[in-house]
């Protein structure tokens, strides 16, 4: 992989783990020849992620809509700063400059662009690794979510098991590397049209 997307969030959470594992992140990346795609904040996680993969000699790709350039407070000090008109642009453009996708802690849009991307993949629109670092149990009740819709029979294994996930950053980038898309079914056959 020579480019992963990061989905996370613009505020750093109320635990200071949040921001060293994200810093963590971005440098790890950097080490790794990886360039990082990520909103485009110079606040919040989103910007320790930046700074961090920044500071280890690495090439970091900001993606952020004209309108939340100023609320989001946009990094002037990247590798490349990219300026969409939209929110579905930004995300489209983040989508094809990477090879996967990692989200860590945030919100309602950090797990809005986690399951795009995911429900992307489940239509067969794209085959990236996609994974969830799950910092300090952060997302333990969104992973017993997903495992409850396979249980519930509103997802099926395959598709649950898109989602990678683990407690720490090196273990995730194995995953990423070694994944393979599965197969993506028919979704409309002659008995449910």
């Amino acid at each position: 992989m020579k480019s992963i997307t990061v989905f996370c969030g613009a505020s750093t959470g109320n635990d200071p783990i949040y921001v060293s594992v994200a810093r963590l992140v971005g440098a790890t990346l950097a080490a790794a020849g990886v360039r990082v795609i990520y909103g485009g904040a110079c606040i919040g996680v989103m910007g320790a992620v930046a700074d961090a993969a920044l500071e280890a000699g690495g090439h970091v790709v900001g993606v952020i809509p004209y309108f939340l350039r100023s609320r989001e407070v946009a990094h002037y000090g990247l590798s490349d700063l990219i300026i969409t008109e939209t929110m579905h642009e930004r995300k489209m453009k983040m989508q094809e400059l990477c090879d996967g996708f990692i989200a860590l802690p945030g919100g309602f849009g950090t797990l809005e662009e986690l399951f795009e991307v995911l429900t992307w993949a489940q239509l067969g629109l794209h085959t990236k690794p996609i994974g969830l670092l799950n910092t300090d149990g952060y997302y333990d009740s969104l992973i017993a979510m997903a495992d409850d819709m396979v249980t519930r029979g509103f997802l099926k294994p395959v598709y649950r098991n898109m989602l990678l996930t683990s407690n720490e950053m090196g273990d995730l980038l194995h995953q990423m590397q070694v994944y393979r898309a599965p197969e993506v079914e028919k979704w409309l056959t002659d008995e449910t049209t």
